[in-house]
């Protein structure tokens, strides 16, 4: 990339059965809201479909930020637990391909931004656990209204990190899990909680650009700074390499 070009930002995908007019076929795809946030914030979308983890590095090597997107529950065999009854049924390669990514962008200092699955997916990654269903542990299910439709729930941002530093002290959150963080991951910081103590946000303290929210800033997108901020943090990623 050079540094005048947008920067390329490399979003996963869910991969599912999908029907579409006369076909119903596997198919790798991603709501739209996801990359319009980044194409809004001035970077250049590109998808990147479950594959051979094995291809990971070829594909971080074209990349200057790396979005790890909402989707289906986590194996928890990848925390060590058993499936709760309510937990989805694994999608193990995406799994696989999510947790690839990740190692290797934290590896080559990437920047990564993670949404709702994409921060289960980097507190598992430094040894963290869920909550496998929310409301077992907090009495009701708030954070997901009904099926389809996002709760808007106040957050509480911790002083001092990367997340208040581009958020200030609150947050308006597009919620809709009902899993979420229990036991955080080495090295990581919890960056923001709501009013039940659900840990809604996550980053990994340093120069680089890493951080997670549980919440879906996508569906807000009068409200850009979480894409502003990656593509931002790509930008310099990319200007750091051609220098």
């Amino acid at each position: 990339m050079s540094g005048s070009s947008a920067p390329v930002i490399g979003l996963t995908t869910y991969l599912e059965q999908v029907r579409t007019g006369i076909w119903d076929i596997p198919a790798a795809y991603l709501p739209s809201d996801y990359f319009e946030g980044v194409v809004m914030a001035g970077g250049t979308a590109v998808l990147l479909p479950t594959q051979d983890p094995g291809s990971a590095a070829g594909v971080l090597d074209r990349l200057d930020a790396l979005v790890i997107t909402g989707g289906y529950d986590l194996d928890p065999a990848a925390y060590g637990q058993q499936p709760h009854p309510s937990t989805d049924e694994p999608r193990g390669a995406r799994d696989a391909w999510e947790f690839a990514l990740l190692k290797g962008a934290l590896a080559r200092g990437l920047p990564v931004l993670g949404i709702c699955r994409g921060a289960q997916v980097l507190n598992v990654a430094f040894g963290g656990t869920l909550h496998q269903h929310l409301p077992d542990v907090i009495g009701h299910g708030g954070h997901r209204a009904a099926n389809g439709v996002f709760a808007t729930l106040p957050v509480r941002i911790v002083a001092g990190t990367r997340l208040a530093g581009l958020l200030g002290e609150s947050a308006n959150a597009a919620c809709y899990h009902h899993q979420a963080i229990d036991k955080v991951g080495e090295s990581l910081v919890v960056s923001a909680w709501d009013a039940d103590g659900v840990v809604e946000a996550l980053e990994l303290p340093g120069d680089g650009f890493v951080l997670a929210v549980q919440w879906h800033p996508e569906k807000s997108l009068d409200d850009l700074r979480l894409f502003a901020a990656v593509v931002d943090a790509a930008r310099s990623y990319a200007d750091s390499r051609c220098g």
